[in-house]
C-alpha cells in the first residue's frame, strides 16, 4: 500500500503542538547575551565579557538578515521523508524567528543579575563561572520600610582572630534590592532551602547571623567545592564538551582575526576622510564603497577575509558584520575609546580652557567646535595639548544659547566648569560680548576663567582697519584683484600669463584670511614687469572688448604709476610681517608669554618703520619701476587757486608739500599709525595678563625681582586666582618657594640673550620635585589660549567629512569620524585587543549554541 502524500489532521495537530513545545523551550535562550545599562562600577567590571555597543552589533546583523532566514525554502516534497525534513525546517524557521523576538524583548536584561539565572543553560554558566561574580561598593544602596539597607561591609567576614576575609560569593542584586550566593544560586539543588540560593534575602536587619549560618552549612561548601572544580577544569580545558569548546576556540580566533582586519580598515578611512559606503552594500558589486572595496582587496591576499566572503557567498553565515550599521557602530567604539583616553588627560591636568568657534556646514547646520586646552605635566618634556572633543549643532547663535550648550557638553563630558582657566573666542559679539557674550557669562559663574579673544583673529581685524583707513589702500587692492581676474575668467588668458611667468602664479584676495592678500601682493611686485607684458599681449590677442579695455587700463593706469609701486613695496612689507607672527601665534603649544613678546616686536618693528621705513620703500620701488620702464617720478597735481574767506588761517605748509611728502603723510603715515593704534587697543587683554602672570613669563625676570616686588606679584596672583573664600595658590608659599626658585636656578638660565621661557622653567621645577605652589601657578599660566586656530583646523576637517555629497551623515557619525581623524595620535595609542577579545568570543558562542 502507498504511503500517504499529506499528513491527516491529527497528525498536523500533534506536529503543531511539538512546535509548540520547542518554541517554549527555546523562549529566552538569547536573554544571556544582553546587560542592561547600569551604573559605570557595573559596566567597568562587565566590559571584557558584555561590551554594549557590541551587543548592539549582534542585534543590528540580526535584524538585518531576518530577510534572509526567512527566505529559506520550505516546498513540501513528494514523499515522507522530504515532508519531515521541510517540516523540520519550517521549525527551525520559526523557532528562529523566536529568537528574534526574545532578542528584542530581553534587551534590558542583566547576565550578571541573579533575578535571570534560573534560565540559564550550562553553555553561561559556564561563562559566568570563568567571568565570577560583581562586588559593588561604590553605588547607593536604597533603603526599606524600616530605614535600613544593605552595606558593603557584609562582603568581609571577620574570623574569630580578628582577620579578615573577603566573600566573594556574595552578590547584591540593584534590580531586586536582595543578596544572594553565586554559587548556590547556580548549582542549587532541588532539596536546597537557603533563600539565599532561591528568591535572595532582604532581611538587612538580621543578614549577618544568616550569612554566617550560610557559609558553614554543608549546602553551601558542597556548592563552593563544586564551583572551585568547575572553574579549574575551564581552565585547564577539561570540561565534558571539550570537543566543542575547542570548536569555539578555532571560530573565535577566526572572528578575531576577522574584526581586526575590519577594525583596520574603519582606522584607515576614518583617518584619512574618506567615505566608507557607495550606493549599495553588496560585496563584489560596482561603486559599493571604499569600505568594501577595501575589504575585497584585501580577500585578494589574505586566507582570512577570502574565507569570510567564501562564507557570505555560500550563505553559511548570516551576520557578516560588513553593512552600515556596524561600521557606525565600530566608529563609534573607536571614538569612543579616544574620548576616553582624551578626557582623562584632561582630568589628569586639572586645570583646562576651552576654545569655542562656529561655522556652517555643507547641510547649512550651524557647528560649534569644542577644544580643550591643558598642561600635560605627566609626559616628559611637559607638553601643551589642545584636544578637539566634538561637533555641537546649535540652532540658535546668541551668546546665552551658545553658553547653555558648552555648559550642556562639559557636564555631558564630566567635566567641572569650575576647573575652566582660560577661554579662547574669535572676535564675534556673541562670544566676547562684555555683558551678554559666552565669556562674560562664563565668568560671572567662574570668575577665575580668563578670556582671551584671538590674537590671529585680531591681526586680520588690524590689517582690515589699515585697508579701509583712506581712499589709496581700498584701490590699491581692488588693482590687485582686477590683475588676477583677468587672467583667472579664462583658461586661454591664464595660458598667456603662465608664458611670462615661471615663479608665482597670482593669487585671489579672501575677506577672513589676510594670509591671501600677503601671497597676492607678493606675486605682484616679484613678477610686476612680466605681469605687465602678459597684459600687453592679452591685449592684442584677446576678443573681448572688456578684456582688452581692462588690460589698457592697468597697463597705462597702475602698473605705469609709481605710486602703485611704491604701495606695492609698502603692503608687502606690512603684510610679511604680520603674517609671520600671525602663523607663529598659530601653534597649538603656543605659550602667553611667547606670544606677548613677538606682539612687542611687532610693535616696536611699525615704531621703527614709520621712522625709516618710507625710505627704504622709495629705493626698492625705483628698482623695480626701473625694470618696469616706468618714470620713478610722483604725479603732480595742478594747484587749485580759490578765493579765501577773511577769517581763514592759511595752511602754507601743506600747501607747499612735494608729492612725495603729500604721498608720505596721507597714506603711509596713515596705515603706520593705524597698525599702531590698534595693536595697542585690540591687544590691551594680554597687556592685563602681563600684569597678573608677567613675572613667571621668563626667568631673566623672575631672577631680578628683589622680595617686595615678588611679594606684590604673589599677592596680586592669589587675589586674581580667587574665587569666594579660596584661592589656587597661597601667596605666602609661593613666594617662599620662588624665592627658592631664584638661587637654585642655574646662571644660563638668565645671563644669556636667550632667557628660559615659562614652560622651561616649569620643566626645572618639576624635575626638582619641591615647588608644588610654583607648578600650580605655571600650569594655569600655560592654559590660557592665545588663539582659536585648532578650532579653525577642525573646521577644514568638517568640510572633508561632510562634504557636498555626504550631507546627509549624522551628528554621532560626524563626530566619531572628527575625533579619529583630528585625534589620530590618540587612536594609534588605543588599544582595542579586549574589545575584539570579547567580540569575538561571544560570536563564536552564539554560533555553536544559537
Amino acid at each position: 500500500m502507498f504511503p500517504r502524500k499529506q499528513l491527516s489532521g491529527s497528525q498536523k495537530r500533534k506536529r503543531k503542538k511539538r512546535e509548540e513545545e520547542i518554541i517554549q523551550s527555546q523562549r529566552g535562550s538569547l536573554d544571556k547575551y544582553f546587560v542592561k545599562e547600569t551604573n559605570e562600577s557595573v559596566e567597568d567590571h562587565v566590559e571584557n565579557l558584555v561590551n554594549e555597543p557590541e551587543l548592539q552589533i549582534h542585534s543590528n546583523e540580526f535584524v538585518e538578515n531576518q530577510n534572509e532566514v526567512n527566505e529559506e525554502p520550505d516546498d513540501i516534497g513528494e514523499n515522507e521523508s522530504d515532508e519531515t525534513e521541510n517540516n523540520e525546517n519550517l521549525c527551525h524557521d520559526e523557532i528562529i524567528a523566536n529568537k528574534l523576538e526574545c532578542l528584542k524583548s530581553s534587551a534590558d536584561l542583566n547576565i550578571f543579575d541573579p533575578r535571570v539565572w534560573d534560565s540559564l543553560d550550562s553553555k553561561m554558566r559556564d561563562l559566568l563561572v570563568e567571568k565570577g561574580p560583581i562586588t559593588e561598593t561604590n553605588i547607593n544602596f536604597p533603603k526599606d520600610e524600616l530605614g535600613r539597607h544593605f552595606s558593603s561591609e557584609f562582603y568581609i567576614r571577620k574570623l574569630p582572630n580578628g582577620e579578615s576575609l573577603d566573600r566573594k560569593w556574595l552578590i547584591y542584586s540593584k534590580e531586586l534590592d536582595k543578596v544572594f550566593c553565586f554559587c548556590c544560586k547556580l548549582f542549587k539543588t532541588a532539596r536546597s532551602r537557603s533563600q539565599l540560593a532561591s528568591e535572595g534575602i532582604r532581611d538587612w536587619k538580621h543578614l549577618g547571623t544568616t550569612l554566617n549560618l550560610h557559609e558553614n552549612s554543608s549546602e553551601h561548601l558542597n556548592n563552593l567545592r563544586t564551583w572551585a572544580e568547575l572553574r579549574v577544569r575551564l581552565n585547564k580545558n577539561q570540561t565534558i564538551d571539550k570537543e566543542l569548546q575547542e570548536l569555539i576556540r578555532k571560530d573565535t580566533e577566526h572572528w578575531k582575526e576577522v574584526m581586526v582586519r575590519i577594525i583596520a580598515v574603519v582606522k584607515c578611512l576614518a583617518k584619512n576622510n574618506l567615505a566608507f559606503r557607495g550606493t549599495n552594500e553588496k560585496s563584489y558589486e560596482d561603486s559599493n564603497g571604499n569600505f568594501l572595496g577595501l575589504l575585497e582587496m584585501i580577500a585578494e591576499f589574505d586566507p582570512i577575509m577570502k574565507q569570510h566572503f567564501r562564507l557570505i557567498e555560500d550563505k553559511e553565515i548570516h551576520y557578516h558584520y560588513l553593512s552600515h550599521k556596524i561600521q557606525n557602530e565600530l566608529i563609534g567604539m573607536l571614538a569612543l575609546n579616544v574620548k576616553s583616553a582624551v578626557i582623562k588627560k584632561i582630568k589628569e591636568a586639572k586645570y583646562f580652557s576651552v576654545i569655542l568657534d562656529c561655522t556652517p556646514d555643507a547641510s547649512h547646520k550651524e557647528q560649534m567646535t569644542l577644544i580643550i586646552r591643558c598642561v600635560d605635566v605627566s609626559s616628559s618634556p611637559i607638553k601643551i595639548e589642545e584636544f578637539f572633543l566634538e561637533f555641537i549643532n546649535v540652532v540658535d547663535t546668541s551668546g546665552l544659547e551658545l553658553f547653555n550648550e558648552l555648559q550642556a557638553a562639559l557636564e555631558s563630558l564630566d567635566l567641572d566648569i569650575d576647573c575652566v582657566r582660560g577661554q579662547g573666542y574669535d572676535n564675534g559679539s556673541n562670544m566676547k560680548g562684555k555683558h551678554q557674550g559666552v565669556q562674560k557669562r562664563l565668568l560671572d559663574i567662574n570668575p577665575r576663567a580668563f578670556y582671551m579673544p584671538c590674537g590671529c583673529h585680531s591681526l586680520n581685524l588690524v590689517l582690515c582697519d589699515m585697508a579701509n583707513s583712506c581712499l589709496k589702500a581700498k584701490s590699491f587692492f581692488g588693482t590687485c584683484q582686477t590683475i588676477y581676474t583677468v587672467f583667472s575668467n579664462s583658461t586661454k588668458r591664464w595660458s598667456v600669463l603662465l608664458e611670462y611667468i615661471d615663479d608665482l602664479t597670482l593669487k585671489s584676495l579672501s575677506t577672513t584670511r589676510w594670509e591671501s592678500h600677503n601671497e597676492s601682493v607678493k606675486a605682484i611686485k616679484t613678477q610686476a614687469a612680466q605681469i605687465k607684458e602678459a597684459l600687453k599681449k592679452l591685449a592684442e590677442i584677446s576678443d573681448d572688448g572688456k578684456v582688452c579695455r581692462d588690460a589698457e587700463s592697468l597697463i597705462s593706469g597702475e602698473l605705469s604709476s609709481f605710486d602703485f609701486i611704491l604701495s606695492l613695496v609698502i603692503w608687502h612689507d606690512i603684510l610679511y610681517k604680520i603674517n609671520l607672527v600671525s602663523k607663529k601665534l598659530q601653534s597649538k603649544d603656543m605659550l602667553l608669554d611667547v606670544a606677548v613678546k613677538n606682539l612687542e616686536g611687532l610693535v616696536s618693528y611699525f615704531e621703527k618703520y614709520r621712522e625709516h621705513g618710507f625710505n627704504s620703500a622709495m629705493i626698492e620701488a625705483k628698482e623695480i619701476a626701473n625694470d618696469m620702464g616706468v618714470e620713478p617720478v610722483f604725479p603732480i597735481k595742478r594747484h587749485v587757486c580759490r578765493k579765501r574767506h577773511f577769517d581763514e588761517i592759511p595752511n602754507t605748509e601743506r600747501e607747499q608739500q612735494s608729492a612725495q611728502e603729500s604721498f608720505r603723510t596721507d597714506y603711509f603715515l596713515i596705515l603706520v599709525d593705524m597698525a599702531l593704534s590698534q595693536l595697542k587697543s585690540r591687544f590691551e587683554q594680554m597687556k592685563t595678563f602681563e600684569s597678573i602672570f608677567g613675572f613667571l613669563f621668563d626667568a631673566s625676570k623672575l631672577a631680578h625681582l628683589d622680595d617686595d616686588e615678588l611679594k606684590s606679584h604673589c599677592l596680586n596672583l592669589e587675589n586674581a586666582l580667587r574665587k569666594g573664600d579660596g584661592s589656587d595658590i597661597d601667596a605666602k608659599y609661593l613666594l617662599m618657594e620662588l624665592q627658592i626658585l631664584q638661587e637654585m636656578l642655574p646662571n644660563e638660565a638668565y645671563e644669556t640673550d636667550r632667557p628660559w621661557t615659562s614652560i622651561q622653567i616649569m620643566e626645572f621645577a618639576k624635575k626638582m620635585d619641591m615647588f608644588p605652589s610654583v607648578m600650580v601657578a605655571y600650569r594655569i599660566l600655560l592654559t590660557i589660549p592665545v588663539t582659536v586656530a585648532s578650532a579653525e583646523r577642525s573646521f577644514s576637517k568638517l568640510k572633508l567629512l561632510k562634504s557636498y555629497l555626504r550631507t546627509t551623515m549624522t551628528q554621532d557619525r560626524l563626530n566619531g569620524l572628527a575625533m579619529l581623524t583630528i585625534e589620530r595620535n590618540m587612536l594609534a595609542n588605543v588599544d582595542y585587543k579586549k574589545m575584539i577579545d570579547d567580540f569575538a568570543s561571544r560570536n563564536a558562542r552564539r554560533h555553536h549554541f544559537r
